[in-house]
């Protein structure tokens, strides 16, 4: 009798842990990028490495990439890049990461609102982003 309630509770977790996965695969984050008086949403859906995922242009000079891995990565996290995007070469000028499940946010998302600064350029990006699910096809 034990045994079989041993089943029946590993079954349950499996099922469970099927259902996490799947609502998870619905799970998308959401960035609301601003650069020279223009607002754009850039959507990114999870991957499991980080190295899916290119950069998005933004404007002449910066990029701007969502690198949003989940589980069962050791590193579930939502990690925000921006590059400024120089003639030689792309160089990195603003990371940051944020923990799986992000924190619910306020008005401006779980980021809060960040601005990147360039200072070859004097060009400011302003960024902030949310997570939610994604919206069903019509």
């Amino acid at each position: 009798m034990t045994r079989r309630l041993g089943c029946s509770g590993l079954l349950a977790a499996l099922a469970l842990s099927l259902l996490a996965t799947s609502a998870q695969a619905t799970d998308e984050v959401r960035c609301h990028v601003s650069y020279g008086g223009e607002t754009r949403l850039l959507r990114a859906n999870a991957v499991t490495s980080p190295y899916e995922v290119a950069p998005v242009s933004i404007g002449s000079y910066f990029l701007f990439r969502i690198v949003f891995e989940r589980p069962p990565a050791q590193s579930a996290s939502v990690k925000l890049y921006t590059y400024a995007d120089r003639d030689d070469a792309a160089v990195p000028i603003h990371m940051a990461e944020f923990p799986l499940p992000p924190a619910s946010g306020g008005r401006f998302g779980f980021t809060g609102m960040q601005r990147v600064y360039e200072p070859v350029r004097d060009g400011e990006l302003e960024y902030w982003c949310e997570f939610g699910k994604k919206r069903a096809a019509q």
